[in-house]
């Protein structure tokens, strides 16, 4: 059975992912915040539940070394973990130059510093696996500019550049990397949408359902990029 790390695994994306993979028959090591408030239906498909804090830098080598110790291997990383504060180039009024730059600092560490690092730890092991996968869940807001979330867009846009580097180090020991871009998913980040119809836009479990598709496929089949909409927007 192969083995798949998935980040934020607790909530939303992370969640449905979790279980459409346990589904598809594989095992899980699972990054949470609290490993104590998995759900329970996951427990049986769980080799590992891990104490993961993406603001920490040495959580993802501490998690990678910690599954290795459990399962002896990793076929799947799931680099979901991510927060999507707002952050504009202007506003009014004015934010302060510290704060902003402490909203930026944050988005830069969980949305890119973090699966930069968990990826460089987990990338031989999945060199060694002969087909490993890595999926990157970044935004449509890493593919074009439309809100005026800047911080956030930035953000999105180096986790899709990290995924392809993550593809291109890895493609002659058989690694393949995606990088998932969604627009707005009824999850807890999206809650503030008040504009927004849940029931319309973009489902986690429906891009579960995408991301077991794409790291199911073969080797001489990679997608690199997966941009998924719940409305038409031209160009994409």
């Amino acid at each position: 059975m192969k083995l798949a790390m998935v980040s934020g695994a607790n909530r939303g994306i992370g969640l449905a992912i979790a279980r459409e993979l346990a589904g598809a028959g594989y095992r899980l090591s699972l990054g949470v915040r609290d490993p104590r408030r998995l759900p329970k239906d996951l427990e049986h498909f769980t080799e590992l539940s891990f104490a993961y804090d993406a603001a920490d830098p040495g959580a993802g080598r501490a998690w990678v070394e910690a599954t290795m110790a459990v399962a002896g291997r990793i076929d799947v990383l799931v680099n979901n973990a991510g927060v999507s504060d707002h952050l504009a180039l202007m506003e009014e009024p004015p934010l302060p130059d510290e704060e902003a730059e402490a909203v930026l600092d944050r988005l830069l560490a969980i949305n890119v510093k973090a699966p930069f690092l968990l990826t460089r730890a987990a990338l031989p092991h999945l060199c060694a696996s002969g087909a490993g996968r890595i999926v990157t869940v970044a935004s449509m807001s890493g593919k074009r500019v439309l809100g005026l979330n800047a911080g956030y867009q930035v953000a999105k846009h180096a986790a899709v550049a990290l995924s392809n580097a993550a593809r291109r180090t890895g493609w002659d020991q058989g690694v393949r990397g995606t990088a998932v871009c969604p627009a707005f998913v009824a999850t807890d980040m999206t809650v503030k949408h008040d504009e927004l119809d849940r029931a319309e836009i973009t489902q986690p479990e429906d891009l579960a359902k995408l991301v077991a598709h794409v790291i199911q496929m073969p080797n001489s089949a990679a997608v690199a990029e997966l941009l998924v909409n719940w409305r038409y927007e031209p160009g994409f």
